[in-house]
């Protein structure tokens, strides 16, 4: 929906930001803080978020002056505010009066709080509740000549609470699954319910799908985890709309985050006006299933490709410019391990956010924290007021106002929370999962120097000239239709378990990969779920972790298995413009991805680890992670933890 801009609309170049919590400091530092952040180039501050028991100590009560005043000394420095609405901490008279708000877990335990996120969204109370604040925010500060924007709540299934297991998810479960199916037989059709003996005569004999003795039926969890995610949705909506009402203008986010699987970030997104994500690149590396030595390698700096797929899918949800909410300003606290970044890692990693297309870095936080959960997470400030490692970083970036990187793309890789839960539900292989086999197709374009979108599989792909879907796993008739009339324009490239299940995550009667077979040339024959220390080899190259082995129907084998159990066989189909890879190989991947982009003659370059390049139209940014200097193919060094711009010659 087109709305009038004013002053506030999305920044024309690239401005930083910082998140502060006025109600943790002194009133007499305020002052000082807003002169510190003019001096150090921020244009943006983010406010309000877990404010709620400040805002409102008892029901109806309300204490506003506080957050008023912080808000005028801000813009008396010309600083432009971020209002976050508080509904992700519910003050402790609340969930006293409604015990029910706060969530059960998927062990059926009732969340306590004196955390964050003690919230239910399936909870009729909370519901009301979290919309009365967001109203009274909104009304309060809705025309505030200083307030830019608004942030909805903050990390919606942050603590894995994206999903309640509650009576209250229970009933509204029930309620959404007789909406989709009608009739209880549909469901049990859907459900292939048959199995174990599951099928249901009444909507009230379906449960949750937790608890059970022997891992609960895919397709039910399927479901929920879509009644879940439409939650969310439906939160950001009614939410968006109440602000809407009240703060003509102004732009409404949500701060996502990395690589998070709790819900649907595509219908979720569609309320807001700009796609913020929060980025903890050390973080990242810890929770991330990257081999100990590889952890050790980037622990400093985080893997730049795990960083930059943030950038490339959130970028993607929204066009104009994503912003990182919460940057990485210093050590964390909240990781295995919480390491001190390199020198230079976070002026890197705010240019790897403008280079990947961003429009905003909004650093967390102002001051280090001297009391509650986050007393030892760093910011801009250390706990006694001095200029932190991150800040002076900052204070000498090349890129507050920099024009931004807003360039076509010729490579999509397609990408789906559907297929992600199905395929994380059962991975078969202990080293499988949706992102690692994502970021196997990734990872090797990025390696080639290849500047990438990322898409839903169901949104327009014209115009691009390779489209790349790592794991798609579930796939219908009408899916199936569009990617074929894509296939005409451009070359497509498959990764394993294509086509395995229909959109209710069976499979599908003619196997893998149904609807797809006329387009692929090819059926699945079998698969080897590969336990670490076990591998196979096809035309040389290691396959680990997932093989697959193909009968061609209609298409040619580009490569076969050398040895193990497959031998012989199909690996990897070529049927017209489709390729179908079904081996986990990181070089054999690499290898076929630089063989499609050579014959679209879409340049490579094959990038050392650790170094990234984004190019532009007129020049070339290069990002280098590594502790040692690089020097690019132009002859210019980058320096260890660091990034430069190489300006491209006019031929």
């Amino acid at each position: 929906m087109s709305r009038a801009r004013n002053q506030h609309e999305q920044p024309h170049g690239y401005r930083l930001g910082v998140c502060f919590y006025p109600e943790q400091w002194p009133r007499d530092r305020w002052e000082s803080y807003a002169r510190q952040m003019r001096a150090l180039g921020l244009t943006y501050v983010r406010v309000g978020d877990f404010s709620w028991s400040d805002i409102e100590p008892r029901p109806g009560v309300f204490t506003w002056a506080w957050l008023d005043e912080a808000i005028d000394v801000l813009a008396s420095e010309s600083l432009q505010v971020v209002i976050a609405t508080p509904t992700a901490a519910p003050p402790p008279w609340l969930t006293k009066a409604y015990p029910e708000v706060r969530p059960v877990d998927v062990h059926g335990r009732r969340l306590r709080g004196g955390s964050r996120r003690h919230c239910d969204l399936a909870s009729p109370d909370y519901r009301r509740e979290a919309a009365r604040i967001a109203g009274a925010f909104a009304r309060r500060y809705g025309i505030h000549p200083a307030v830019a924007g608004w942030q909805i709540d903050n990390e919606l299934g942050d603590h894995g609470t994206g999903r309640s297991y509650s009576p209250a998810a229970l009933q509204g479960f029930r309620g959404w699954l007789e909406h989709r199916y009608r009739e209880v037989a549909r469901l049990n059709e859907a459900w292939g319910a048959r199995f174990w003996g599951q099928q249901y005569t009444d909507w009230d004999e379906i449960d949750l799908p937790n608890l059970t003795a022997g891992g609960p039926n895919p397709a039910h969890s399927l479901d929920f985890y879509r009644y879940s995610s439409d939650l969310v949705a439906e939160f950001l909506s009614e939410h968006a709309t109440i602000i809407r009402a009240h703060s003509p203008s102004r732009w409404v986010t949500h701060n996502f985050m990395r690589l998070c699987d709790q819900f649907d970030h595509y219908p979720a997104s569609a309320p807001l006006d700009v796609v913020t994500w929060d980025s903890y690149p050390t973080g990242g590396v810890e929770y991330s299933p990257l081999p100990p030595e590889e952890k050790a390698r980037w622990a400093r700096t985080g893997e730049p490709d795990l960083v930059s797929v943030n950038h490339d899918l959130y970028r993607g949800m929204k066009p104009g410019g994503h912003w990182v909410m919460e940057q990485q300003a210093g050590q964390i606290n909240w990781a295995p391990s919480n390491p001190a970044p390199a020198n230079g890692a976070v002026d890197l990693w705010t240019a790897q956010t403008w280079a990947h297309g961003g429009a905003c870095t909004s650093y967390f936080r102002w001051r280090a924290s001297t009391i509650g959960q986050e007393l030892t997470h760093s910011g801009l400030l250390r706990h006694d007021e001095t200029l932190d490692r991150g800040a002076i970083e900052i204070a000498t970036s090349a890129l507050d106002r920099e024009s931004m990187v807003d360039e076509r793309r010729h490579v999509v890789l397609l990408h789906d929370y559907e297929s992600l839960w199905v395929y994380d539900e059962q991975p078969q292989s202990a080293g499988a999962s949706y992102w690692s086999q994502f970021m196997l197709f990734y990872s090797a374009l990025r390696g080639l120097g290849i500047d990438v979108d990322i898409r839903h599989p169901d949104d327009d792909l014209a115009g691009y000239r390779l489209i790349v879907a790592p794991a798609l796993q579930l796939i219908d008739a009408d899916r199936a239709r569009r990617l074929t009339r894509w296939s005409k324009k451009a070359r497509m490239v498959f990764g394993p378990r294509t086509g395995f299940r229909d959109r209710s995550g069976n499979v599908h009667s003619t196997g893998q990969p149904g609807p797809l077979e006329p387009l692929l040339g090819c059926r699945l024959r079998n698969t080897d779920a590969m336990p670490p220390q076990v591998t196979t080899l096809a035309a040389g190259h290691e396959v680990q972790i997932w093989a697959e082995s193909y009968r061609v129907t209609r298409g040619d084998v580009v490569v076969a298995y050398d040895d193990g159990p497959f031998r012989g066989t199909a690996a990897v189909i070529r049927s017209g413009s489709c390729l179908t890879i079904g081996a986990w190989s990181t070089t054999l991947v690499r290898d076929l991805l630089a063989t499609e982009l050579a014959a679209l003659g879409i340049p490579t370059v094959d990038l050392p680890k650790g170094v990234r390049r984004v190019s532009t139209r007129t020049r070339e940014i290069w990002l280098n992670f590594n502790d040692t200097p690089t020097r690019t193919p132009g002859g210019l060094i980058v320096d260890p933890v660091s990034w430069c711009i190489e300006r491209k010659r006019k031929d």
